[in-house]
């Protein structure tokens, strides 16, 4: 078995763009980029780049990523420390960067999504990305006591970065 998480950043909204994650002016890469994510997000209770740090995934809504400059908005979320997104759908060409990234997809449906964010997204969650020995696949989120598991189907690319250890690997570098 594969175990891997970190604390959640949850963007509760739907279409978020790679200007959103980054804004185009900052190269990734850079410690302007470093300060620069999600600094023109706008969200309730989100306030810009202060919520990042610590953070290891993202859970949001449909369509993260959309817009120009994928490569760019993907190498920051890496630059920070996120290295997976749970989404129920995401931009083709961001899904490209964050695999190029070494970076994480997991796509979970929207109900499952909706599920997610009722029980967890006011809470300070954990998240675990487990690969079993079976090869099945599920995310667990814990808050306190409260613990909640969630069965997805992984991608062969993520399946073979999560079994190969590439995916950790990267982490730690």
């Amino acid at each position: 078995m594969k175990q891997f998480g970190g604390n959640v950043l949850f963007l509760d909204r739907s279409n978020i763009n790679t200007d959103e994650i980054i804004p185009a002016k900052h190269e990734a890469g850079t410690d302007t980029a470093k300060a620069a994510l999600f600094k023109d997000l706008s969200l309730p209770n989100f306030t810009s780049g202060d919520d990042v740090p610590g953070k290891r995934i993202i859970i949001t809504r449909e369509n993260f990523g959309i817009g120009e400059h994928p490569e760019n908005a993907a190498a920051a979320l890496k630059d920070n420390g996120i290295y997976c997104v749970i989404v129920s759908t995401m931009a083709v060409d961001f899904k490209k960067a964050m695999k190029t990234n070494n970076l994480l997809v997991v796509d979970i449906d929207k109900k499952t999504i909706e599920d997610i964010f009722r029980t967890f997204s006011q809470k300070d969650s954990e998240c675990f990305v487990v690969l079993t020995d079976e090869g099945t696949s599920k995310i667990k989120l814990m808050s306190g006591s409260l613990s909640k598991s969630y069965a997805f189907n992984l991608e062969d690319f993520s399946k073979n970065l999560l079994e190969d250890d590439s995916w950790i690997g990267n982490i730690r570098k």
